[in-house]
């Protein structure tokens, strides 16, 4: 409802009926809260004409400088901020003063004078006398006369600001004007020289060219590959290719393929078994058949990726090392055939045997009966000598580390084999206490030391640069012995056990932080002033990656080692994510990163680097995805145990956990399949005939004829 609209005897009824209401009611108001109000009401006109006084001093000041006569000096502070076109406009109107030298130079300001005026309104506050001040009447009398009082009060002081803003943009306008008139009648000329010279350096432009040049690029050394191509924008980043290195010996590079290539089938089908146990968790009926349950599919996943995969391509990483660091042959190809037939042979028939259900008990990845597991020994016998007779032939003074590890974890492969196998404690608790030392030793022992050797080639290799340190690299090599077969018991903390060997074994454990650390530091030091190559290469990832989870996953594994830690994750899913943090995150990417180095140089050819890409992102995403949920659910289910609560409820609780396992180990065998394919197109494409060698062997062999 609009105010015109209400009747206007109801508005004189409203303070009869506030009048009344008060005198009804008898209240009386403190005087304290009165002079509050009114104090309130003083300090804010107080601070309106302060804040006028402020404005007013401003204006006074301005109004000042504009009456003095200006100078060239008054003007510089805008004279450098004219931009190209207003010099232009500038110039050309002295340009054009010059010109009428005969004519008066006159120039009308516009004149500035504004009025206004200003209305003061005072008025005063009826004074309160006697104790009637209390009362409510007096209250709301007072109140009706202030309201329009204070409103007129503070109205006016809006109504001088706004008169005191106008005449401060009269101001600046007259100061513009001003200036207008000094640039119009301006005849210096060192300032017009100083105008041309800024007008040159506003208009100037980049060409584009500077640090190309016009020139069309060209390479006359032959060092810039596609230094004339106008690539467009790709898809993933490009990765520098292989550097070009001598050809390596024919039947070498066979057999290294070879091996290299068996490893890849193995680690296809055994990660797909593992796949396929993995999806049981989530839906354990999902089939019927003896051949496909998990109790026989699990060991035929752990050591077909053990022997099959891992073993393989060690080794054949290995063939390439070895000779290559002592500069000199192989001592004999043949021998490298035989062991890659035993092995596979092994291996093969290890897991015919555990899906029909003949196996070696409950001894993990001990699971192949000793015939099946006696080919895979020979085989190691045959590569140990084939290797000490080729370090035997060296034509360099010293071994090189990376021989030191390889001979090592051989020879440690042979003794816990051979031991682990014989009858004599194949019964009771010392079967027990040498499962431990041979599963722990065969991990460390034989799989880390020799990947260990391969890495100390491969990444000064990569990064064309030496090891950091040699000492390190020895520190950490005598150091491994020295603890880590001291450890395989701490998988048996609070058994029937001697408590002293337990105790030994967790000892042994903390000791390993010392290799570790030395060994991650040597590699990371090793990155020193080459972190840039990172990113332009596709093996140098790998690399990275497995040097983070050797320094975490080791000491994850020293962790796990204690009795508090070890009663809380030990037989539970843990254990399985550290299994995988180590050896997928530590093994399988240095070897990915070995793999990728050497077969270019040995087939020619590159693998797609979007399919590189891709088998490196999806391995690690999954294998996070793999342990992190594992971890996570199994420290809580083994707090459900010590808290004593029934077993069955801690299955339920790790069924989504399971579910993420399921995901992670997806996408890691989904890695694997581009893997598998980059592996296709860098060995079996390879039988492409080259034109440059059809064409260009042949050529010395004629002109000799």
């Amino acid at each position: 409802m609009k105010l015109s609209q209400i009747h206007r005897p109801g508005l004189l009824l409203v303070p009869g009926i506030l009048l009344n209401s008060g005198v009804q009611a008898q209240v009386f108001i403190d005087d304290t809260s009165i002079l509050d109000i009114v104090s309130l009401i003083v300090l804010a006109i107080a601070v309106c004409v302060l804040l006028l006084a402020f404005l007013t001093k401003e204006l006074i000041i301005q109004f000042r400088k504009t009456q003095k006569p200006k100078g060239s000096s008054d003007f510089d502070q805008y004279i450098k901020k004219l931009n190209s076109s207003e010099i232009d406009v500038v110039l050309k109107n002295i340009k054009r003063k010059k010109g009428q030298l005969l004519k008066e130079k006159t120039l009308r300001l516009v004149p500035l004078l504004l009025c206004f005026g200003l209305n003061t309104v005072s008025a005063q506050t009826p004074a309160a006398s006697g104790p009637l001040i209390g009362h409510t009447g007096i209250i709301i009398t007072i109140v009706l006369i202030g309201i329009p009082v204070v409103g007129g009060i503070f109205l006016l002081f809006f109504k001088i600001l706004n008169a005191l803003k106008r005449y401060g943009s009269a101001q600046a306008i007259a100061e513009a004007q001003q200036f207008k008139a000094y640039l119009e009648n301006m005849e210096n000329e060192n300032l017009e020289t100083s105008l041309r010279k800024r007008k040159a350096q506003l208009d100037y432009r980049l060409t584009n060219s500077e640090l190309a040049g016009l020139l069309s690029p060209e390479d006359e050394r032959g060092l810039i590959t596609h230094v004339a191509q106008n690539a467009a924008l790709p898809f993933v980043a490009r990765k520098k290719s292989a550097q070009i290195r001598p050809k390596v010996n024919l039947e070498l590079s066979r057999l290294i393929q070879w091996y290299i290539g068996c490893a890849a089938c193995w680690l296809v089908f055994g990660t797909t078994v593992g796949e396929y146990v993995g999806i049981k968790f989530v839906a354990p009926d999902v089939d019927q058949v003896s051949w496909l349950s998990f109790g026989r599919l699990r060991p035929v996943h752990t050591n077909a990726v053990f022997w099959g995969w891992a073993s393989l391509a060690m080794l054949g990483l290995g063939h390439y090392v070895v000779p290559r660091v002592s500069n000199t042959q192989l001592f004999d190809t043949n021998l490298g055939w035989y062991a890659l037939v035993l092995i596979n042979l092994s291996v093969f028939a290890g897991t015919l045997c555990l899906m029909a259900g003949i196996n070696n008990g409950g001894g993990e990845y001990r699971e192949y009966i000793w015939p099946v597991m006696l080919p895979f020994a020979i085989g190691l016998v045959l590569t140990l000598y084939n290797f000490l007779k080729t370090i035997a032939n060296r034509t360099t003074k010293e071994i090189y580390i990376s021989n030191w590890y390889i001979v090592a974890s051989i020879i440690f492969a042979i003794t816990i084999t051979v031991v682990a196998y014989l009858p004599f404690w194949q019964n009771g608790l010392g079967e027990t206490i040498v499962q431990g030392y041979y599963m722990h030793q065969g991990v460390g022992m034989w799989f880390m030391l020799f990947t260990l050797g391969v890495v100390y080639y491969f990444l000064p290799q990569q990064l064309n640069k030496p090891i950091y340190s040699y000492s390190l690299g020895i520190l950490a090599f005598w150091t491994q012995i020295l603890f880590y077969t001291t450890i395989g018991t701490h998988h048996f903390v609070f058994s029937s056990i001697a408590w002293w060997l337990q105790t030994v074994a967790i000892v042994g454990s903390a000791g390993m932080i010392i290799p570790v650390v030395a060994g991650t530091t040597n590699f990371v030091m090793t990155f020193k002033n080459a972190w840039f190559k990172v990113p332009d290469s596709y093996t140098l990832p790998f690399f990275l990656t497995g040097i983070v989870f050797y320094f975490t996953g080791s000491l994850q594994g020293t962790a796990e080692a204690f009795r508090s830690t070890n009663l809380m994750w030990h037989f539970t899913d843990f254990t399985v994510a550290h299994s995988h943090l180590t050896m997928y995150g530590i093994i399988c990417f240095f070897l990915w990163a070995g793999i990728y180095a050497v077969v270019p140089r040995l087939t020619g050819l590159e693998p797609p680097q979007i399919t590189v890409g891709a088998h490196f992102w999806l391995a690690l995403i999954g294998l996070l995805f793999y342990t992190i949920p594992l971890m996570y659910g199994s420290t809580l289910r083994g707090l459900m145990w010590m808290e004593e609560r029934p077993f069955i409820d801690s299955v339920v609780f790790m069924a989504p956990f399971w579910l993420w396992r399921a995901i992670g180990g997806s996408l890691m065998w989904l890695s694997h399949l581009f893997f598998a394919y980059n592996m296709y197109r860098m060995i079996v494409q390879s039988d492409i005939i080259d034109m440059h060698e059809t064409i260009f062997k042949p050529l010395p062999q004629e002109h000799n004829a």
